[in-house]
């Protein structure tokens, strides 16, 4: 859907640290790779089925479980570059899972209602305090990513055409996502995938855990690719639920947002618009690392790649919050780079503001919208203050929250709440903020 044309061509540039000051072309093969990527993502934008299927699975999914769990980088800048999925004075991302402002709005006219019915099951918040994050943009091309741990295996930064990075494993390889505390209670854990191009490795493409090695059956395990899910170890039995059709269609070669939710040991695993588990006892180990394998292959149109990783910490709920400090902030309202318009994987956390104002009709908040620093301070400043204007049109056209309720403000870069030096500090300042009035 939001896939259309992220890649015009994808050209990955796979360059040995030791000759990184010379000049490199894209290679006919990889080319010849980067257009048959685009070919299926403009096919999979247009395949209404897929939709009619997420649909149905999600229907069916809350008919037989029970149980609930609470729950990046080039900037803002005058001229917006490629889009990514965005919070608040985000201007890009290099997640493919959620491009979309180079669609054409004919493409985006005939697939946004599709969307929006797509994602109305949809209930993954992500986590408000973000402790880890790259998108790979600070990292040198031809080196592992001098942020994460290296475990084993063949992997290196690459660069896309149009500047986008990613993480390429070109060999079965592993490595520790690194946390400054032992991953909380709550949690959630986003990594935006690009799946091998081919059907001739059976192999998950990403799979991910919480203990020191692949082998500890005393934590859960859980694996994706475009052939389905898999989850063994923590006590359960071990699980796989082959893909549908259109989805190994919609996502061999093609990027797709892998997403864990932990509340306690409740688990809910998701693949961009649907929750493909709901697991109320998985054990998932906690520790100061997140251990994650990519299975990827020497072929170029084998090889696997991961171009954002996000793990964070889910706090408290929006009523306590404003209730203890009189504020709340979150990074699950999305915009496409540079643009106002609320994304429709939105949808849980306005669901959730909603809900809490309406229940409390007499709290009156500002919506706030805030960036971090990077971009031009006057742009970043006229975009928060559109993205919190369209927040609040969404809460009380879509959701019917009283407009007595709601002021909206951008605050630009003006108000950070964490360090612009560090990748995690600006991913917490790109924020929407609730302020108790």
């Amino acid at each position: 859907m939001f896939y259309k044309t992220f890649f015009a061509r994808l050209a990955a540039i796979a360059v040995l640290a030791s000759l990184s000051s010379a000049v490199f072309a894209v290679t006919p093969a990889e080319a010849q790779f980067g257009k048959r990527l685009k070919e299926r993502l403009k096919k999979n934008a247009e395949d209404k089925a897929i939709d009619k299927a997420v649909e149905k699975e999600n229907e069916a999914i809350d008919a037989a479980t029970t149980g609930s769990a609470e729950e990046d980088t080039a900037r803002a800048t005058a001229e917006p570059t490629e889009a990514g999925s965005t919070a608040p004075g985000e201007a890009s991302s290099t997640s493919p899972a959620a491009a979309s402002a180079g669609a054409s709005s004919e493409a985006t006219e005939s697939a946004e209602p599709v969307a929006k019915k797509a994602w109305a099951n949809y209930d993954f918040v992500p986590g408000q305090r973000t402790l880890y994050y790259s998108d790979f943009t600070d990292d040198q091309v031809g080196n592992f990513p001098q942020r994460l741990e290296f475990k084993t295996g063949t992997m290196e930064i690459v660069e896309f055409e149009g500047g986008k990075r990613a993480l390429k494993a070109s060999s079965p390889s592993e490595f520790f996502i690194p946390l400054p505390t032992v991953l909380p209670d709550k949690y959630t854990i986003e990594l935006d995938v690009i799946n091998r191009g081919t059907k001739r490795v059976g192999a998950n493409t990403i799979e991910v855990s919480g203990g020191e090695s692949f082998s500890d059956h005393n934590t859960i395990r859980v694996g994706w690719g475009h052939g389905g899910l898999e989850t063994t170890g923590g006590g359960l039995q071990s699980n796989w639920v082959a893909a549908k059709d259109a989805d190994n269609a919609r996502y061999l070669g093609n990027p797709g947002g892998f997403k864990l939710l932990g509340d306690g040991k409740y688990l809910k695993i998701y693949v961009d618009e649907k929750r493909l588990a709901n697991i109320p006892n998985a054990t998932f180990t906690r520790d100061k690392k997140v251990l994650v394998k990519l299975e990827g292959r020497d072929d170029e149109e084998d090889a696997a790649y991961i171009t954002r990783i996000r793990v964070a910490e889910s706090e408290k709920t929006i009523y306590d919050a404003l209730s203890s400090t009189g504020r709340w902030a979150t990074q699950g309202i999305l915009f496409d780079t540079g643009k106002s318009e609320v994304k429709p994987e939105s949808t849980p956390t306005l669901k959730q503001i909603a809900a809490a104002l309406k229940e409390h009709p007499e709290l009156k908040v500002e919506i706030q919208g805030h960036t971090d620093n990077v971009g031009k301070p006057d742009a970043n400043l006229q975009l928060s203050q559109a993205r919190a204007e369209a927040v609040k049109v969404a809460l009380t056209k879509e959701y019917g929250v009283g407009e007595g309720q709601l002021t909206a403000k951008g605050y630009g870069d003006s108000k950070p709440s964490a360090d612009n030096k560090t990748p995690e500090g600006r991913a917490n300042n790109r924020r929407v903020e609730l302020v108790k009035s």
